[in-house]
């Protein structure tokens, strides 16, 4: 009953945040509208068939099934948009509206959400982020590695990738990921002491991943096995640290999770430390009819956060997101170097399921979620792409510089055309994001600790608490 409760505010949770992004959006066209002195006829969050709607001094105010793929709209007579998306204008006699009010109509949802965003970082930066344990410690260096021959030994700390600082194995794994290249500039420290290497990174193919050749100090550990699985065919125990699967180094629970739902059906190579002894197992993650997902069958020991007061300041958030966007949209174009491909993307789903992660962890981490999210909204729709509002900026200037409507059947055309488009693409993304429910779901379940605690070391490791897994 308490668990049922506790998804339910979560889902209530993801809702509000998510329809709040929405809202301050199509809120700022709507207010901008209204002071152009445009026709206003309605103000909907989501798409599809209308939920709950009233009327008021003749605006039609909706809220619509779906969230995706266009999030919400403002329907303008006066500015040509894709009758697919918004239906077709109840007074189709209304002059255009002038090119500077579309323009300023069309910025100020995107400004909208820049605003938004900000008010949530000056939030973060009083009450704290929560950032999870799991510093860039380098963990057990093969003796016989080229790393180990450059002089890189256990308990050094990685803080800077290609000249970007690092705290953490998941900044490292981020960068690798998205990088064109597999030589890293390396700077690590040791006793205060901080020497550059260049290291080659390993690829596995199979997987599209690559990474380091280091171990990270701290593993995720095994908490309990389930009867009757594969990880308890396997010889694995209670206790037992992920060193590497599949022969890439585990980095987090979240990688694991996914190494296995990659793997389901292959016997897999698992190296653990137990006991201060490595061992070698094999396992075949198989297919669970109820997580749908390939599964071992473990219970993870869970993470630990360290709450961080004051948290980063506002502009420090907007330059990490902006950098994250800008490596993932440069990853996505050199996808034959990178392995990141359209399919690892978010759609509609896969965000409300990350922010649901993010609601049931802590607060805080929902709203660094939303930080990224708005900013991700304003960015993506100041796209020059018809449909989106970019889209309707490059167009209003055109006009204004032919100081003439354009075609009115090449615009709505073109609108349509790209429409489709983008619906094409959210089903392809949403296809991807429900094949990774299960792995969304594994996430959800899990337990995890936000405190006040001291960053781990190799004398200090975070004391593990149980929490679920794959």
């Amino acid at each position: 009953m308490d668990q049922i409760l506790t998804y339910a505010m979560v889902a209530v949770a993801v809702v509000l945040l998510f329809g709040a992004s929405i809202f301050v959006h199509e809120f700022g066209h709507y207010w901008v509208a209204l002071r152009r002195k445009m026709r206003v006829e309605e103000f909907a969050i989501g798409c599809g068939p209308k939920v709950y709607s009233w009327t008021r001094n003749g605006v039609v105010y909706s809220w619509r099934l779906f969230p995706g793929p266009i999030g919400g709209y403002v329907k303008l007579p006066q500015m040509v948009t894709s009758d697919l998306a918004e239906g077709k204008s109840a007074d189709e006699n209304l002059p255009p509206a002038p090119p500077l009010s579309k323009i300023l109509v069309a910025f100020a949802g995107p400004f909208m959400n820049v605003v938004f965003a900000f008010a949530i970082a000056a939030i973060i930066y009083f009450v704290g982020l929560p950032v999870l344990v799991n510093p860039s410690l380098i963990g057990n260096v093969d003796p016989d590695s080229a790393e180990a021959r450059l002089g890189i030994r256990q308990g050094d700390r990685i803080v800077a990738v290609n000249g970007k600082p690092v705290k953490s194995w998941e900044e490292i794994n981020q960068i690798t990921v998205l990088a064109r290249t597999n030589v890293f500039d390396v700077a690590i420290e040791r006793a205060g002491i901080r020497t550059n290497y260049s290291l080659t990174a390993r690829v596995h193919e199979g997987i599209g991943l690559k990474w380091l050749n280091l171990d990270p100090y701290d593993h995720p550990i095994v908490g309990a096995v389930e009867a009757g699985m594969p990880a308890q065919s396997a010889g694995l125990a209670k206790g037992d640290r992920f060193v590497s699967f599949d022969g890439v180094p585990v980095l987090s629970q979240e990688h694991l999770i996914e190494l296995v739902r990659k793997s389901e059906g292959k016997e897999s190579t698992v190296v653990v430390e137990r006991s201060s002894q490595r061992v070698t197992l094999q396992v075949t993650p198989r297919y669970d009819p109820k997580t749908q997902r390939g599964r071992m069958g473990i219970v993870f020991a869970g993470g630990v956060y360290e709450v961080i007061r004051p948290g980063p300041t506002p502009w420090a958030q907007f330059a990490k997101v902006w950098e994250r966007t800008i490596g993932v949209l440069g990853a996505l174009v050199n996808s034959k170097q990178t392995g990141v491909r359209a399919s690892d993307l978010s759609g509609p789903v896969g965000i409300l399921s990350m922010l649901a992660v993010q609601v049931k962890t802590d607060y805080r981490l929902a709203l660094d979620f939303l930080v990224l999210l708005n900013l991700n909204l304003a960015i993506l729709n100041l796209l020059p792409i018809p449909v989106l509002d970019g889209g309707h900026i490059v167009e209003s200037l055109i006009e204004a510089i032919l100081r003439r409507p354009l075609n009115w059947r090449v615009v709505h055309y073109a609108k349509t055309a790209f429409f489709f488009v983008l619906i094409s693409f959210m089903l392809y993304v949403t296809f991807f994001d429900f094949r990774r429910l299960s792995w969304f779901r594994a996430l959800l379940q899990r337990d995890s600790q936000v405190e006040e605690v001291v960053p781990a070391t190799p004398t200090n490791p975070p004391a593990p608490a149980p929490t679920s897994a794959p």
